[in-house]
């Protein structure tokens, strides 16, 4: 491509995520390997099982449908304008395409090589958390979805997706055993020996030149090949394969195979120019892939006692902590560690049943509150309710008492996970949580149509659940009679309302942090009252009486909101961000402190950290003001 016409691309790129993250010089070199596409109107880029390209693609002009197959039909899932990127799988993931990309008019295409843009990503975080949170995007209505920006080929969560491999960090020798160049072999086996190591780097002036393995000892030094005597650049492997810190597996596995390595040097800047930070062996692969989400699905369909799922849920704790730490979005964080609690609540019910035997009626069993939001990342309370489909009445007595025999047992497993029961008893345990469809109906009306009657039943976690074992049909059931209810039910917004702007404020008239005034938590913030669950119950309020199925996350609820009610669009999204940060706080607080992460020590965090917790905190001002004009809260103020 020519100068002038690169300088064009650039001109093009410089508008749009996440090019703008680059520098325009960047952005000139990027665009000189651009390829520019003219596809006539109905031209199929890439289909369904294609063989993946080796760029991405952004649109520059005209608009590209990209398209999945529903039911044996083709469905439109989204259209891609300018600007808009998609083709993204070659960055993620080896296996084919799983939606085709077809030309709606005629378009103007730029295809950017994969092996020219990603060590752009390598070097800037804003550009891979971009790529790495709109790759790991899901919904479950993908159709609904026709946001503007970057446009994913994403699939759902699945134990089979080597995707997640780019996403997991690798845990290496970060200490490897550094020798100079005119050390001998035989000085140098003896130093591994004494070290208990299986290699060791070769550098000169501190940057690496060349490895040695155990492997080199015995094809080259047991065999006569190499003498003792000689100096280790004899026996060494060179030059080096180097790679930058904090790698993920997928990228180290790719990185072994290409070069025919079984170890890796990890320096500072990912070349062979600079200081040596550790040693990736083929090990360290392999312990890494068994804490692989997936591995980690089926260990749970394997477990036989509560002690093996436990051991499941630590090396969860691993992954989340791990992730975190290399900045991966919470939002994909939150969808790993749901799909693996609800995974763990179904093989608890199923150990149960194997001891009890099959139910005698259909059910279905929903993890409320958190769980159901699939927004627990730490190990705190679990919360359900279990509901079997209608029976005899002289059934229902012996149907209930086995239910309730399996919730016990399903529970106690849960507690020696490492999840407590709810402080509330809001457990399928509990009698009142177990029960017929019909007898939930009834619950739910009576919760809805006439609230505030029995107050201390209602819980508005009750509204928040997915189903973790049993009949979809069941839940659908209760969706329909909850939606149905809440269609133009002024009284119970009031309630809802009234029960989301009752949490304590969480700043003073001085903007200065409300903490506890006395008892446990004295001088520390209360994350969980004064900050989350006004959003989550926010949430909840807006996204029932705006009718929208199907969403139980509260970042999800405000980015949908968003959506459908442009006018307050940016609040919503204000308060989508915010609820990541106050979580993200919360977690790191719980994982450092091994607590549940609801309370912060304000004395502990830096200038920086209160500032962002603080702005975290101001889109709740306006979330206030927008649930006051939009719902008559008289009867329960």
């Amino acid at each position: 491509m020519s100068n002038a016409i690169a300088y064009r691309v650039a001109d093009f790129l410089k508008d749009f995520e996440p090019f703008n993250f680059l520098s325009y010089d960047e952005l000139v070199v990027i665009a000189q390997s651009i390829r520019v596409l003219n596809l006539d109107k109905n031209k199929t880029l890439f289909q369904i099982n294609d063989a993946l390209h080796d760029s991405f693609y952004v649109v520059a002009h005209g608009i590209i449908q990209l398209m999945v197959v529903s039911d044996a039909e083709e469905m439109l899932l989204n259209k891609c304008h300018a600007g808009d990127i998609f083709g993204l799988r070659p960055f993620f993931a080896k296996n084919n395409y799983q939606m085709t990309a077809k030309a709606k008019d005629d378009c103007i295409v730029y295809a950017i090589p994969i092996t020219v843009f990603k060590p752009y990503v390598s070097k800037n975080q804003a550009v891979l958390d971009f790529l790495l949170e709109s790759f790991a995007t899901n919904s479950k209505n993908q159709s609904d979805k026709m946001a503007k920006g970057l446009i994913t080929d994403s699939i759902a969560f699945s134990e089979n997706q080597s995707d997640l491999l780019y996403f997991q960090t690798l845990t290496y020798n970060r200490s490897p055993l550094k020798i100079g160049i005119q050390t001998t072999v035989k000085d140098t086996a003896q130093l591994i020996t004494d070290n208990l190591y299986d290699s060791a780097v070769i550098t000169e002036q501190g940057n690496p030149v060349g490895i040695v393995t155990d492997k080199d000892f015995r094809a080259k030094v047991a065999t006569g090949r190499v003498a003792i005597s000689q100096p280790i650049t004899q026996l060494m492997s060179a030059p080096v394969v180097t790679v930058i810190e904090n790698i993920s597996v997928a990228e180290a596995q790719l990185v072994m195979l290409k070069h025919g390595v079984t170890h890796l040097c990890v320096t500072y800047d990912g070349t062979d120019k600079s200081e040596v930070k550790g040693i990736i062996s083929e090990h360290d692969l392999v312990v890494a892939q068994a804490n692989n989400p997936g591995v980690l699905l089926k260990e749970i369909r394997k477990s036989t006692s509560a002690k093996e799922l436990k051991s499941v849920r630590d090396k969860l704790t691993e992954i989340i902590q791990s992730s975190l730490q290399r900045n991966i979005p919470l939002t994909h964080i939150q969808s790993i560690a749901g799909e693996i609690t609800l995974a763990l609540v179904k093989r608890a019910i199923e150990l149960a049943i194997l001891e009890l035997g099959s139910p005698p009626a259909r059910y279905a069993w929903l993890c409320i509150g958190s769980q159901g939001r699939k927004e627990q990342l730490l190990l705190t309370d679990q919360d359900s309710i279990l509901i079997f489909e209608d029976v005899p009445a002289d059934k229902y007595r012996d149907t209930k008492d086995y239910f309730i025999r399996l919730a016990k047992k399903a529970t106690a497993t849960l507690e020696k996970v490492g999840y407590k029961l709810c402080a509330q008893n809001h457990v399928a345990s509990n009698m009142l949580w177990c029960k017929s469809l019909t007898d939930w109906i009834k619950q739910y009306n009576s919760w809805m149509n006439t609230p505030g009657e029995k107050s201390n039943e209602i819980s508005s976690v009750f509204f928040d659940y997915e189903m973790a074992s049993g009949e979809q049909k069941i839940e659908d059931a209760l969706t329909e009679v909850i939606f149905k209810n809440a269609k133009n039910n002024v009284l119970f917004y009031d309630f809802l309302g009234n029960d989301a702007l009752r949490k304590p404020p969480p700043l003073t008239f001085f903007k200065k942090f409300n903490v506890e005034e006395e008892g446990e938590f004295k001088g520390k913030f209360d994350l969980k009252n004064r900050a989350i669950l006004p959003l989550v119950d926010a949430a909840r309020l807006l996204t029932l009486s705006n009718g929208i199925k199907g969403i139980n996350s509260t970042f999800q609820r405000y980015k949908q909101l968003a959506i459908i009610d442009p006018k307050h669009a940016e609040i919503y999204l204000n308060c989508a961000e915010a609820f990541l940060t106050l979580s993200k706080f919360s977690t790191e607080e719980g994982l450092k402190e091994d607590s549940n992460g609801h309370f912060l020590s304000l004395e502990d965090m830096n200038k920086v950290d209160k500032e962002r917790l603080k702005a975290a905190l101001v889109p709740m001002r306006d979330l206030e003001e927008l649930i006051k004009d939009n719902y008559q809260l008289t009867q329960f103020s």
